[in-house]
């Protein structure tokens, strides 16, 4: 990078908010995936404005510009893919406004989600998008990614609950979307446009988003099953049932197995535990819904059902299912954790689908996920170093990803395409879909400089 672009940035931001040196490099060249590529440069913006005039100096010299956030993604789309500028946007963590009144909150992109969820608490508010990154993530990320978590079969995800963007385009320019009513429908919906968008069309430096009134009455039951199917068909009957749980997670045999072996976790020796939460209002109300979830349970051969009392209690029953993914991580030295999604009907045979093609390919996997939206995480474990291992992995993820997609799936539920899933779109989106999206980026973003590389837009 000149001295004279070097320059600029540091008459934009201040020498504290700019980095060059080979270690931050390093730490930007990556992020929660296998990904890897240095920057040029880094910067920490405090304001639009600053964002604004790096971005219109970018878009002059054509220098690549990728947004961040935590950088906790799993499909590299924070990852500087082309070199140029990071733009963290880290610093930019004022909550600016909680209107209870109007059910809504007003932040900067680089507030934590766990750090809203702190601030709304004393409101008796949440923002009920759950991601498992949700102690260090931040809300540009999430809503860059649109992201979800494990209550998404209820309450949705991050799209849901935003109702107004301010973003600063790659030419410079900030433009407001969205409204703070709770409906409007005036004009083209730019709001949904930028959410889920993987900093590609603009950089997000103003949120509003829609809260909820918490719940103050919840129950936690975990089922075991003999089958995995009969698993994946208690899905799909509970989600038809006219009962929609809060949370809604599955564990595989082999999710189960690690645990007990890896974590010391006292879980039975069974093909599959769905753990299962009900909130409302009233315990009355809570207990009617857990009541009809364990009746599908028992239609479908459950061979065990724990009900938890007490925090403490419910505490361990969750304890398994967030330890799962890192607890698996530590098989072999790299991993692959795919996000893929189908409609709930086809639970049952994207779960026995899945198994059996990363069992013919002879790798240590699990299967966990958010069967209440029928959004599950096969993580895979190879050992990079293992040309034979790679090349399997490979054909594995190939694989999952064409039966998601004959199965009327997406090949993301929240964890965005990025690089990662950027050669597969054709899978899932015509020709004229694909030509839309890249038109659309083309007209925001001409010269490419916001992200380039990712969601098989250039």
């Amino acid at each position: 990078m000149g001295d004279s672009i070097k320059g600029a940035l540091i008459d934009i931001v201040g020498q504290e908010n700019f980095s060059d040196l080979l270690i931050d490099m390093v730490s930007y060249s990556y992020d929660a995936s296998d990904h890897k590529h240095r920057p040029k440069a880094a910067v920490w913006p405090t304001s639009s404005e600053q964002v604004s005039k790096i971005l219109l100096m970018a878009n002059e010299h054509r220098i690549p510009v990728t947004p961040r956030g935590a950088g906790t993604g799993l499909a590299g789309a924070a990852v500087p893919t082309k070199g140029g500028i990071v733009l963290d946007m880290c610093r930019m963590n004022k909550i600016q406004d909680i209107r209870i009144a109007d059910r809504l909150t007003v932040v900067q992109p680089g507030v934590v989600y766990a750090d809203l969820e702190e601030a709304l608490a004393p409101y008796g508010f949440f923002f009920p998008p759950d991601p498992a990154s949700g102690s260090v993530c931040t809300l540009g990320g999430n809503v860059a990614t649109n992201a979800g978590g494990i209550r998404g079969a209820k309450y949705g995800v991050t799209m849901d609950y935003v109702m107004a963007l301010e973003v600063v385009l790659p030419d410079g320019r900030i433009m407001r979307t969205g409204s703070d009513c709770m409906k409007s429908v005036s004009g083209y919906d730019l709001t949904r446009l930028f959410v889920g968008s993987e900093g590609t069309l603009g950089v997000i430096t103003g949120i509003t988003l829609k809260i909820n009134p918490k719940p103050t009455a919840f129950e936690t039951v975990q089922a075991s099953f003999a089958r995995l199917k009969d698993a994946g068909q208690a899905i799909t009957d509970i989600m038809h049932s006219g009962i929609i749980p809060s949370v809604l997670e599955l564990l595989d045999e082999n999710s189960i197995k690690v645990l007990r072996e890896h974590a010391s976790m006292n879980l039975p020796d069974v093909m599959a535990l769905i753990l299962v939460e009900t909130d409302g209002y009233t315990e009355t109300e809570t207990s009617f819904q857990m009541a009809k979830v364990i009746e599908v349970f028992r239609k479908n051969n459950v061979i065990d059902i724990q009900v938890a009392h007490g925090t403490e209690e419910v505490e361990e029953l969750w304890r398994a299912r967030k330890s799962v993914g890192s607890v698996a991580a530590q098989l072999r030295p790299n991993n692959v954790s795919e996000d893929v999604t189908v409609p709930i009907s086809k639970v049952s045979d994207l779960l026995t689908g899945i198994s059996i093609i990363v069992r013919n390919h002879d790798l240590p996997f699990v299967i966990f996920g958010h069967a209440g939206d029928g959004n599950f995480h096969p993580r895979i474990m190879y050992d990079p170093s293992d040309p034979d291992q790679v090349e399997r992995v490979g054909n594995a993820v190939d694989e999952i990803f064409k039966l998601t997609c004959n199965l009327g799936g997406t090949l993301t539920g929240e964890h965005g395409i990025g690089l990662s899933k950027a050669p597969y779109m054709g899978l899932e989106h015509d020709r004229v879909s694909l030509e839309v999206m890249r038109s659309i980026k083309k007209s925001f973003d001409p010269n490419n400089i916001l992200n380039p590389g990712k969601m098989s837009l250039d």
